[in-house]
């Protein structure tokens, strides 16, 4: 099927928007994806492209091709999937984009359950926030998202949710982590802080409770690495905060406390596909497995 491999090449330099780029990616000769462009805009008697001084841009015929161009392939899948499968086959690739905090623990355990039950399945996994998730399933380089409060999209489906409670996270020699049961807030503005980037899931939570309290806790750090933060609790009494399903206790050295705040929200996270398209069968089996672990709040 050279012909799809030819649009490829097209649909690489949509996404990165420069021939040379593209190129290094696709492993192939710059001439070799400028002919093919030339092509195809021959042939469709339009520019796909406009040729910028910095790059490529999509001209609006060059949008509609493209779309054409990463449906096909996302109905192409689809079959062999199914071809596979009506062969006995358990074979394929599942491409999903995720949030940092279950990229840790709770990904790795069930894409390795899953593996036992599939062995022949890859997988191809991004970490990212809300944008690169939407984006990632409306470009098609994802068929499933799992990340945190996501928002209401027209177009994009809640296959599974399940509400996932903030946690404050501590070494265990920290003074708090003497304290038995829950902590409140007002028990953490006495030690630094090093909170996760605003534009993650447990600081908006936070941020959402503290915009009705006099309440201020502020940072003394902030980053977008839980990596990041969970080391810095090795080094300083500090504390941080983690959604439950993100919290790792590195073999005993940290701990996480619930917090006692009456009318503290709860996030969700949430798997989602992009409403109307129809999913390769592992992608689908996947999708019903992950569902099944959140129902049962695994």
């Amino acid at each position: 099927m050279n012909h799809l491999r030819f649009l490829h090449y097209l649909d690489e330099v949509a996404r990165v928007g420069s021939i040379r780029q593209a190129a290094e990616r696709l492993h192939v000769a710059p001439s070799a994806v400028n002919r093919r462009i030339q092509d195809l805009e021959e042939e469709l008697g339009t520019a796909i492209f406009e040729r910028l001084p910095r790059g490529m841009r999509l001209t609006a015929a060059g949008e509609l091709f493209v779309s054409y161009i990463r449906t096909r392939a996302a109905d192409l899948a689809q079959v062999r999937s199914r071809i596979e499968d009506l062969q006995g086959l358990r074979r394929g690739t599942v491409n999903i984009v995720v949030s940092q905090a279950v990229a840790s623990v709770f990904l790795p355990r069930h894409i390795a359950h899953f593996r036992t039950l599939h062995p022949m399945v890859e997988f191809h996994v991004q970490v990212g926030g809300h944008r690169q998730a939407l984006n990632a399933l409306r470009s098609f380089e994802a068929e499933l998202a799992l990340v945190f409060n996501l928002a209401p999209e027209n177009d994009i489906q809640v296959l599974a949710e399940q509400e996932q409670p903030l946690c404050v996270m501590m070494h265990r020699d920290h003074p708090l982590a003497a304290k038995a049961g829950k902590i409140r807030l007002r028990d953490c503005a006495d030690y630094p802080l090093v909170l996760p980037s605003d534009e993650m899931a447990g600081r908006q939570l936070l941020n959402d409770f503290l915009v009705r309290r006099s309440l201020k806790l502020r940072p003394a750090i902030d980053s977008n690495s839980f990596d990041f933060i969970r080391g810095y609790l090795y080094y300083e009494q500090a504390l941080s905060f983690q959604v439950a399903i993100g919290v790792m206790t590195d073999g005993g050295q940290l701990l996480s406390r619930d917090i006692e705040d009456s009318g503290f929200p709860k996030g969700k996270l949430i798997l989602a596909g992009l409403r109307g398209r129809q999913l390769p069968v592992i992608v689908y089996a996947f999708a019903e497995y992950v569902s099944q672990v959140l129902e049962r709040d695994e």
